[in-house]
């Protein structure tokens, strides 16, 4: 499919390299990746070789200084890959860990984690969420205190993607517990730190990637690991979230207008009481529907992007897409598992894997909820 992306050779050109990566290391490796369930560290020196690890950030930190036309490419490609866990464990370490560091951190900070990160020799994870703080981010209680030139962490995070991979964190934690929204800082922590820990939990889906629950238990770091400035942690989260949200639906919307393809090709050969599936006008508007809301996230997906070029303020639309799609692809992802008949209940199937898969659509990143609620205080209803 020609997308609004590829405007211009460069684009196209771009995506063939995406694209060529996506087929040779990881479509053959797809259900191996699920096996593994954690992400093969040997691919992201690969993909930082190829450019694809920093290309929104300033090539003098190794990054390609594009823009965010260039991600969504990345997104989609990735998210064709029949694997939305390795998907999503990659795009933790472009855009949803590494952002604050390279707009906020200090060059010490940059040189130190974010070079390395760009080139594929390190990975790294988003610690935000807590067991008992979600969506509600505010909430968190995840302590960093200041000793001296130090902060000592206690507390723990939950649901963390890429915890057993990375090898630092982006952590979101209270230095200042009396100071509301202006009491929390972004720090960097190496998980190599004493005093670290993981547990991996079992999903029901995104099985290629693993996630975790990492303890802090008088966890040491400098003060100068901290991104950005004391106390504007929440915000700049707030402005990272953007991208962690934009990102998720660019790919699983590419990921399902490829399980819609395979449901097509399905429907074709399936033979019911001496006809094929797709013979069927309730198979075929079905069809229909699903292609159709497709179309409309892709392409309000698009109008986010084209916000981004154009240096506006997306969070709106990004919250809108962010609600859409959610929705959207469980939609997809259930009518084609609907189709599939008893094979969509069956693991090797890319119905029954996308059927687990897409419902965490609406939850992570933000539940459709937090997204309402954001948009209905925006538009002052």
């Amino acid at each position: 499919m020609t997308t609004q992306q590829d405007k211009t050779p460069e684009h196209r050109a771009f995506r063939e390299t995406v694209r060529a990566f996506v087929r040779n290391e990881l479509a053959p490796r797809a259900r191996e990746f699920d096996k593994m369930g954690r992400l093969d560290k040997s691919l992201f020196p690969k993909m930082g070789e190829l450019g694809m690890l920093g290309l929104r950030y300033d090539e003098a930190y190794g990054g390609s200084g594009l823009d965010w036309t260039y991600t969504a490419i990345l997104c989609e490609e990735l998210g064709r890959a029949d694997n939305v866990g390795v998907m999503t464990g990659i795009s933790v370490h472009t855009d949803m860990a590494t952002p604050s560091l390279h707009r906020f951190g200090s060059e010490e900070l940059k040189q130190k984690y974010l070079v390395p990160a760009i080139r594929g020799e390190v990975v790294s994870a988003i610690a935000v969420t807590e067991p008992d703080a979600g969506s509600d981010v505010a909430n968190i209680r995840t302590r960093a205190v200041r000793d001296g030139d130090d902060w000592v962490i206690n507390g723990s995070k939950i649901y963390i993607t890429n915890a057993a991979t990375a090898d630092w964190l982006c952590l979101l934690a209270v230095t200042d517990p009396e100071a509301g929204h202006g009491g929390f800082s972004q720090i960097v922590v190496p998980m190599e730190t004493p005093g670290v820990s993981y547990d991996l939990l079992d999903k029901i889906g995104f099985w290629g990637s693993d996630t975790g629950q990492i303890f802090f238990e008088d966890v040491r770091v400098p003060v100068s690991n901290t991104i950005g400035q004391i106390g504007a942690g929440f915000m700049q989260q707030m402005m990272q979230f953007q991208s962690e949200r934009l990102v998720a639906t660019i790919g699983l919307v590419a990921y399902c207008e490829e399980l819609w393809d395979v449901t097509c090709e399905w429907a074709r050969d399936r033979k019911l009481f001496g006809r094929t599936l797709m013979s069927m006008q309730n198979t075929q508007f079905k069809l229909v529907e699903c292609k159709t809301l497709l179309t409309t996230a892709r392409l309000l997906n698009q109008a986010c992007v084209d916000a981004l070029v154009d240096g506006e303020d997306a969070t709106e639309l990004i919250s809108m897409a962010k609600l859409h799609t959610g929705r959207v692809v469980r939609q997809v992802a259930d009518t084609c598992f609907q189709l599939h008949g008893g094979m969509g209940y069956m693991k090797e199937s890319m119905a029954g894997r996308a059927y687990c898969d897409m419902r965490i659509a609406s939850v992570g990143g933000g539940s459709d909820e937090t997204m309402m609620h954001y948009l209905a205080k925006r538009w002052q209803l």
